[in-house]
């Protein structure tokens, strides 16, 4: 499946994560692969829009510098990782496929989710706080996913979508 946004552009927005031990998902298998190890696996559906780059994600990495954090820490990110998206979009269907959202997985089967329609009314403060209770209830990993001193250089990207180029591969 071709890309909607050119993969280049996009980049910041995943790096925001990745810098945060999350790694990305590209394709179906890999979605598959990640959901199929046990314990608790994090999947964060990562967009362009703004609730994204002024909620999500920040609130996501804030999150994963908890005392306890998911054993497996991945993302897709939509309008990019097209056959990614599609997998996991189809293992959270108590979920409306809609971008950003946080799904939490126990042994691959979906215990939370933090759908767009919630994500856009919450600060990341919220955001990160509500992630850290699904962890809590969960999640027996110790956190945090990276050092202070790591976490201390991640650049939150505040680009508006509006200026993400069209795949032209």
């Amino acid at each position: 499946m071709q890309p909607l946004y050119d993969p280049e552009a996009v980049r910041p927005m995943w790096e925001e994560l990745a810098q945060c031990g999350v790694t990305p998902l590209k394709a179906a298998a890999d979605v598959d692969e990640i959901l199929g190890k046990p314990g608790t696996t994090l999947i964060v559906v990562n967009s362009i829009c703004g609730c994204a780059a002024g909620g999500a994600r920040p609130g996501v990495t804030q999150a994963l510098q908890a005392a306890v954090i998911p054993d497996h820490l991945s993302t897709v990110f939509a309008g990019v990782d097209m056959e990614a998206t599609q997998r996991a979009r189809e293992l959270m269907p108590e979920i409306a496929p809609s971008s950003p959202s946080v799904a939490l997985f126990k042994d691959g089967k979906l215990v939370y989710a933090l759908e767009r329609r919630h994500i856009e009314r919450m600060r990341p403060e919220e955001i990160a706080g509500e992630l850290e209770k699904a962890y809590r209830q969960h999640c027996t990993r110790k956190g945090p996913s990276v050092s202070a001193d790591v976490y201390e250089q991640v650049v939150h990207t505040r680009q508006c979508g509006s200026q993400i180029p069209s795949f032209r591969g």
